[in-house]
């Protein structure tokens, strides 16, 4: 998202190659005579112009990333330098975790996920996500107790005849789509947390990352979503499972009140619900996917 321009130019150091402007997705620099300048008024601060820099001429002034649970190696990556088989093993091995041990994630794990979420890319570089970390079991059964208390209420009103029936008239049935569909399965899942203690929403999981998005993002549910991919990614690397937990997403969305006691401004939305903690399962290979079918909708060649 545009606005006050970051970039900082060496004049001494510049060498005049263009490299820069030619990256610039908001043309906010140009060349004055034989070297870059910013003649612009607005910026992305993407940092195009500073990675692409043959001789370290231009700084763009935002925060360091620092992981503390592991070295990072800063070279960029050329394109093609890594190997693709490995790239997919990554991520055909990753897979959801529901069973977990009762160790706890630390702190600075948590928060390193957190920044391995911000790598991703983001709407006019936006970077509106958010970041929610619950980091303790105690923390996430109380958000369990939360949830249910929603899917009770929701229950509750599936069993009615008539909030079904009038759901079918006004409201595109979707109180009957979710009686048929889901009611049995969480009455259930209601009666095993409440009477026997079965924590079939996060699976025992010791801690919980909610990744959300600011109303003034350019696309914050696709920018959520993309930055949760990457920390469920990260997780596996970093000995961790995870699981999506889209019935919290829903409670969440419905649920003001879940927004407040979770110190999760107005202004903001949950996009996404990750459970994590050690794995208490293990696997041997990795499996398939449904064939895919791509679709060219131009002429055939």
């Amino acid at each position: 998202m545009a606005g006050p321009v970051a970039t900082r130019i060496d004049r001494e150091k510049c060498i005049g190659c263009g490299f820069c402007i030619a990256v610039c997705p908001d043309r906010t620099l140009c060349l004055d005579g034989d070297v870059a300048t910013v003649c612009g008024t607005e910026c992305m601060n993407c940092g195009h112009c500073q990675a692409v820099c043959p001789v370290g001429a231009i700084s763009v002034i935002t925060p360091a990333m620092n992981f503390s649970t592991f070295n990072e190696d800063l070279r960029w990556l050329p394109f093609g330098d890594f190997d693709p088989g490995s790239l997919v093993r990554l991520m055909r091995s990753r897979r959801s975790c529901r069973n977990y041990t009762d160790r706890q994630v630390s702190r600075a794990m948590l928060e390193d996920l957190v920044r391995i979420g911000t790598t991703a890319p983001s709407g006019t570089n936006s970077q509106g996500w958010t970041f929610t970390i619950l980091h303790r079991r105690d923390e996430v059964v109380s958000l369990g107790n939360q949830v249910a208390a929603f899917f009770k209420k929701l229950n509750n009103m599936a069993e009615n005849p008539l909030l079904r029936l009038a759901s079918r008239l006004f409201g595109r049935d979707r109180l009957g789509s979710y009686y048929r569909s889901y009611y049995l399965t969480i009455s259930q899942g209601l009666h095993e947390w409440e009477e026997e203690g079965v924590d079939r929403l996060f699976h025992g999981a010791t801690a919980v990352i909610l990744v959300g998005g600011t109303e003034n993002a350019s696309c914050p549910a696709e920018d959520a979503l993309l930055a949760t991919q990457n920390i469920l990614l990260a997780a596996h690397a970093m000995g961790l499972g995870t699981c999506l937990i889209g019935f919290a997403v829903e409670a969440i969305r419905h649920e003001p009140a879940m927004k407040a006691l979770l110190a999760i401004p107005a202004g903001e939305s949950v996009y996404s619900v990750i459970a994590l903690g050690y794995p208490a399962e293990k696997y041997l290979q990795v499996c398939g996917r449904k064939p895919v079918v791509p679709r060219y909708p131009g002429r055939a060649d």
